[in-house]
């Protein structure tokens, strides 16, 4: 028997399921939901949904418009769900990512009353002695956290980054409805490409992380320790004394941020300072620390003095280890010297795809036709995110996915070349990070590096001699005992299986048939050399009549499955 609790629960999740239902039929979705049956789902139907009809002006709009007004208006969950898919290309088309870079997560303010009761929850009797006053005036509203400004208790100015109060109850009452339709989707549509199910997972597993202050805050630390020595680029400090699971207490950046700064105000030296001080730092938490910001736009980038930049807003990072930093720019330098065989191996490894796909015709033509476009192109003149992205674009249709670290980290160099396009026109990015590449190929190619894979394989081999002895003494001890056991699965034999399935039907059906046929004759005869027909011949006939029936519509059958 449920828990009051799980019953309240499944009562909160039916009527915001219902809610949900009712907005997209107002935006024009409910053909979709009607084709799903998902409005029979819910207990009394479309019913339920009989006022909620789109005007004319909606129904005009494109589908991906349609579907973003939706989702600004179911909230929080579906906003951030739109905004994590708009750099996911590889899984919608492009042209909706490109429409989900709209949504706005701006939202009305909640009541600084709200705010004030949710910081004496996470810092009991502690409020006043940890600040010394708070803004009562939000700084910025979110549709998950709102932002005041606050000065501790020794005078730092610092700004609270406070999650809104009962976001968490909403996201996971509309996480379980979001998962129960991935499932959904899944039984029906086997042909998507990607799993349902496991997009929702990994979205469920990024927003807890974001609606975790703690993981934002370890995020801004930790890129703030790699750039402390750098004059050019800074991360705010975070403190921990006044900063939980759900507020972070970060230092107030006195600066303006570049989506308020008219770059006609700003000098050519200075704009090309900023491009460079802003490509310098993406690039080296891409290829050099492994960890970066992966959402480096406008708004998450705060000028300061003489160019200097601070990133903000932590909260979507990203992860590359350094084989596949360096794999990348293998794949770039092959693209420039049209070395299709290095493409094709270097894709199949990033993608983790199938190798024999390096056979396929279609695939190879598809990589040369899109290899061919750089013919005498240096790389001074190619602009490394749109190459990386326009290559997995055209890889899709093959069924290679691009990986998710792949995915944000050409997001984040995508945007800031998008940033410098801006700002100075004429700065070459890939020409001004040419040395991280050279680097990069150094450190895999290298002497130092060969020395060090050769030592490692030597590594490898001895502890394979070593342990020799004793995997092959077990293996004998259990194969002694009946207690090895092999599995063999067939793959790529549909074909064979059909034709043995069928054959192994038409000759049945023929024993059959065959029978049938013979036992009527035989009844047949017995009638004939008794001189009379009697119910011999009668069992005779029938039995030829359903011979001939089972002959007719066996051939119709093969007719129409063939």
């Amino acid at each position: 028997m449920k828990s009051p609790s799980a019953i309240r629960r499944t009562i909160r999740n039916i009527r915001r399921a219902r809610e949900i239902l009712g907005v997209l039929i107002g935006y024009g979705f409910d053909n979709i939901i009607q084709e799903l049956n998902l409005d029979r789902l819910l207990q009394k139907g479309r019913r339920i949904f009989s006022r909620s009809v789109p005007n004319e002006d909606i129904e005009r709009l494109p589908t991906e418009v349609r579907l973003r007004k939706a989702m600004e208006d179911l909230g929080p969950l579906f906003i951030k769900l739109g905004q994590v898919l708009s750099v996911r290309p590889d899984l919608i088309p492009e042209a909706w990512a490109d429409e989900f870079r709209k949504l706005q997560d701006e939202v009305g303010p909640v009541s600084y009353d709200r705010i004030k009761l949710r910081l004496e929850q996470e810092f009991p009797g502690k409020v006043d002695k940890i600040f010394r006053k708070i803004d009562p005036a939000p700084l910025a509203a979110a549709s998950i956290a709102q932002v005041h400004r606050a000065e501790l208790h020794d005078g730092t100015k610092v700004v609270l980054k406070i999650l809104r109060p009962d976001v968490e109850s909403i996201i996971e009452s509309d996480l379980q409805i979001l998962a129960w339709l991935a499932e959904f989707a899944e039984e029906r549509f086997a042909d998507l490409g990607y799993s349902p199910v496991k997009v929702v997972e990994q979205f469920s597993d990024e927003l807890h992380r974001e609606i975790d202050m703690r993981q934002e805050g370890r995020a801004t630390d930790r890129l703030r320790r790699a750039f402390e020595e750098n004059e050019n680029v800074s991360f705010p400090k975070v403190y921990w004394q006044a900063s939980t699971q759900h507020v972070l207490a970060l230092e107030e950046i006195h600066g303006k941020s570049l989506t308020k700064v008219k770059k006609q105000e700003l000098s050519p030296e200075i704009r090309r300072k900023i491009v460079e001080n802003g490509t310098d730092a993406v690039f080296r938490q891409c290829f050099e620390i492994g960890f970066f910001h992966a959402d480096p736009h406008p708004g998450n980038l705060f000028l300061l003095k003489d160019g200097k930049l601070c990133f903000i807003d932590c909260g979507m990072t990203g992860h590359i280890d350094p084989r596949t930093a360096g794999q990348l720019s293998d794949l770039i330098r092959a693209v420039v010297d049209q070395d299709l065989d290095q493409v094709v191996r270097i894709v199949i490894a990033l993608a983790d795809a199938d190798p024999s796909i390096s056979d396929d015709r279609s695939f190879r033509a598809d990589a040369w036709e899109f290899i061919a476009r750089f013919d005498d192109v240096s790389l001074k003149n190619l602009h490394m995110g749109n190459l990386l992205q326009d290559f997995f674009d055209r890889l899709r249709k093959h069924k290679i996915r691009c990986p998710s670290d792949i995915v944000f980290l050409i997001k984040a160099i995508t945007t800031i070349e998008g940033v410098g396009e801006w700002l100075d026109p004429e700065f070459d990015v890939v020409k001004h990070v040419n040395p991280y590449l050279n680097s990069l190929v150094h450190e895999r190619y290298g002497f130092t590096a060969l020395r060090k894979r050769v030592q490692n394989s030597l590594i490898g081999y001895s502890q394979f001699l070593e342990e020799l002895p004793d995997q092959a003494r077990s293996l004998l001890l259990n194969l002694r005992k009946n207690r090895v056991t092999v599995n063999l699965e067939h793959r790529g034999l549909e074909n064979l299986r059909d034709t043995i399935d069928h054959a192994s039907d038409t000759i049945a059906h023929s024993v059959f048939v065959g029978s049938l046929i013979l036992g009527s004759a035989v009844l047949l005869l017995a009638d004939s050399v008794a001189g009379e027909r009697g119910l011999m011949s009668i069992f005779a006939a029938l039995g030829f009549v359903i011979a001939i029936f089972m002959i007719v519509a066996r051939t119709v059958r093969d007719k129409f499955r063939s």
